[in-house]
């Protein structure tokens, strides 16, 4: 491990926007002092968006700065990444900006019933084989509803195309409202636009002529979750060599 990793995992541990909680604390039972109390963190009642997988926190910070009326909290599991966009919201002194280290399948033990408002998942892995790991699979939809607060809102932003078939499918499938949908978003319209937002990876794929897509529906707890059985066309600029079929009998 180089010497400027070991530098960003020692500047987290002292970051004070920054949280951990290891796995093993967890399995025994800790805690997370934060969770059901992130208002008298940030020292207001605002609403708490978070950004699933955030990477460097380009979206995190990029929205804590359009909008100081929403506090916004990053997560992810690679500590060097979410480094950078930690670092960035010490630098501009955002008070409206948390990050948390962690696995998304544990969101239940960071956060409490109904104190989120919003999620983004921007630009996650299609998971073209692995449904279950999708982060808009029903299962992961079960994790969000123990923490998200009714009719919030879940907003996907993805250059696969396969993704986006996939979710709207099980959107449509489980009967979840579909407040924007946009398959391909016009870069010169969006200027100053929430999605005018960059990451990292979305520059990557503008620069390959990739369209970006995005969806904005409302998670609602229907009485069983279901997946979709339908046929997806993989993404052709990646090669995974994976079934096309997202169905239930899908070996995950």
């Amino acid at each position: 491990m180089g010497k400027n990793k070991l530098q960003k995992f020692k500047d987290l541990e002292v970051f004070p926007h920054v949280f951990q909680l290891r796995y093993s604390d967890i399995i025994e039972g800790k805690e997370f002092e934060q969770k059901g109390n992130w208002q008298s963190f940030f020292c207001n009642d605002h609403p708490i968006v978070l950004e699933l997988g955030c990477g460097r926190g380009e979206y995190t910070v990029g929205l804590a700065e359009r909008f100081p009326e929403k506090n916004f909290i990053g997560i992810d599991m690679k500590g060097a990444r979410l480094w950078a966009g930690a670092k960035e919201a010490l630098n501009k002194q955002l008070s409206n900006v948390a990050f948390v280290r962690t696995n998304i399948d544990l969101l239940p033990h960071f956060f409490a019933t109904d104190e989120v408002s919003e999620i983004w998942l921007t630009f996650p892995d299609p998971q073209m084989k692995k449904r279950n790991k999708r982060l808009t699979s029903t299962r992961m939809m079960q994790q969000y509803e123990q923490v998200l607060r009714p009719d919030g809102s879940i907003h996907l932003k993805t250059d696969s195309a396969f993704l986006f078939i996939y979710t709207k499918a099980m959107a449509e499938q489980n009967k979840l409202p579909i407040v924007t949908e946009l398959e391909g978003i016009d870069q010169e319209a969006i200027s100053g636009h929430i999605l005018a937002i960059r990451t990292y990876y979305e520059q990557q794929w503008l620069a390959r002529g990739i369209a970006i897509k995005y969806l904005h529906l409302l998670l609602q707890h229907p009485a069983q979750w279901e997946e979709p059985d339908i046929l997806i066309p993989l993404d052709e600029y990646r090669s995974y060599g994976r079934s096309k079929r997202s169905a239930l009998n899908l070996t995950v």
